[in-house]
């Protein structure tokens, strides 16, 4: 039986502020959980920036906010049709939209460029979207800073929300406001802390960190890492290391089954 069915999916937001190595975060993990074959990962990139893509070297063709997008043309032109044919078409167009490769299948959700509140399109296609995560036994979420564009753009409810700081002030103020907000906008079960490119034992030791999250753990600064980004490399493809040791003690920490 695949795990999918014998459990509920484990939806995971990788959060933080911008630059502190998110993406690379969600990348690793979404690398490590498909190492199992049996497990099939959905990774979402919830940024407009659409690092996640290149990070686990997928070549993006159409995003949720081209459908959606192309669906509101259509409604202020009048040729949307009825809502079963409109709902029938999203579905259709969402599914077409997966990149898939092995066991890993991408979403973009892209950047909004028409203006305006069109609360159905969002809220159906929000649905499509959780519909579409029931079939994995896993979806990592690439957000975008903040907590509030997954709950609105995404899904309502995460089961594992993860932040990612690095070690300076600033980023882990970040971390405490993502964290105060997802207690009022979203349903999450639990929260953990990932402190990203600490140098040592003795630096992380020096940290103020927040006394409400725990903290996972931290990962070096590693210069496998470092290489992989500079060239636009897939991190799938990057052999064990000392980062990937350290996400996959936090990915323990939080007892998402591997």
């Amino acid at each position: 039986m695949s795990n999918h069915q014998s459990r509920r999916t484990a939806v995971i937001a990788v959060c933080g502020k911008g630059g502190v190595g998110k993406t690379s975060v969600s990348a690793a993990i979404v690398k490590i959980l498909s190492e199992n074959p049996d497990n099939k990962v959905l990774a979402i990139d919830a940024d407009p920036a659409v690092g996640l893509a290149t990070a686990i070297g997928v070549r993006v063709q159409k995003t949720v906010d081209d459908i959606r997008n192309e669906l509101i043309r259509q409604v202020k032109n009048g040729t949307a049709g009825g809502k079963s044919e409109i709902i029938s078409r999203l579905d259709y167009e969402m599914f077409a939209a997966l990149e898939e490769h092995r066991n890993i299948a991408f979403l973009a959700i892209g950047r909004p460029e028409t203006d305006g509140c069109y609360c159905q399109v969002n809220h159906i296609l929000r649905d499509i979207i959780a519909s579409i995560a029931g079939n994995f036994d896993y979806v990592v979420i690439d957000g975008e800073a903040g907590i509030e564009q997954v709950n609105r753009r995404v899904m309502e409810s995460v089961t594992h929300l993860i932040l990612v700081s690095d070690v300076s002030a600033r980023a882990l103020n970040v971390a405490r406001t993502i964290k105060t907000v997802s207690d009022t906008v979203i349903d999450y079960q639990t929260v953990g802390l990932i402190l990203n490119r600490v140098r040592s034992e003795d630096e992380r030791r020096t940290v103020n960190l927040p006394q409400d999250i725990p903290c996972l753990g931290w990962l070096p600064e590693d210069d496998w890492i470092r290489k992989f980004d500079m060239a636009g490399r897939s991190i799938i493809d990057l052999q064990d290391c000392a980062a990937l040791q350290s996400v996959r003690s936090c990915i323990d920490a939080m007892n998402l089954t591997v």
